[in-house]
């Protein structure tokens, strides 16, 4: 698991077909936080297709900097190592990408293989959702209902996460504040309410953002 403030990843398990020329790419795609997870996850797709000759794989582990890629018998550097940079490229860690392969009678060629395993890893990559992971303070603000107003316009304007409101004697809004945004926020509602207004951190996690591309 990766120990930054934030870091790309993808969201979901994913499987994308690619054919050339016949020939069929299936990659399989699964966001992991170790090195046993990857590996559990390719023998569960080395199963999942017994009757395929290669199951080309590579796997990118933030936490000890881990990487693994494997060309499983086709020609070297034509499909492990292209489907490992295709991660990289991506920036993207902690995931796993295996690209099944079922020959459909042409030869592709090293270039043909290189592209062919490059497209299949991409498209997999882009079907599992590729996402920023952000370390946040969880942070309770709680309110009388006279601050509802000010306190909702306040979060939506200052592009604050909202991950949810609930309404009891008062509203207690919970917010998701990245790491190092946290005293601005508290210091912020504070200034608006007059100080009545009382925040509370009460967790600390990673909180999913979307990438807009």
């Amino acid at each position: 698991m990766s120990l930054k403030n934030s870091y790309k990843t993808v969201e979901h398990d994913a499987e994308t077909l690619l054919v050339e020329k016949k020939s069929k790419f299936f990659a399989d795609v699964k966001p992991v936080d170790n090195e046993p997870d990857a590996i559990e996850f390719l023998n569960s797709i080395r199963s999942k297709y017994p009757d395929a000759r290669h199951h080309v794989y590579a796997y990118v582990i933030d936490e000890n900097n881990i990487f693994r890629y494997s060309d499983d018998g086709e020609p070297s550097g034509t499909a492990g190592m292209p489907v490992l940079d295709t991660i990289r490229k991506s920036g993207i860690v902690d995931a796993v990408v295996v690209v099944t392969r079922y020959f459909g009678g042409t030869l592709l060629g090293t270039g043909g293989l290189v592209r062919a395993y490059s497209g299949a890893a991409k498209m997999g990559l882009e079907a599992a959702n590729v996402i920023m992971r952000e370390l946040c303070d969880i942070v309770e603000i709680r309110a009388d209902y006279s601050l509802l107003g000010k306190i909702q316009y306040m979060l939506s304007s200052g592009g604050y996460m909202l991950e949810n409101t609930e309404y009891g004697d008062e509203v207690v809004f919970t917010v998701a504040s990245p790491i190092g945004t946290t005293e601005r926020l508290i210091a912020e509602v504070t200034d608006l309410t007059n100080a009545k207004a009382k925040c509370e951190i009460t967790d600390k996690k990673y909180v999913n953002q979307e990438i807009n591309t």
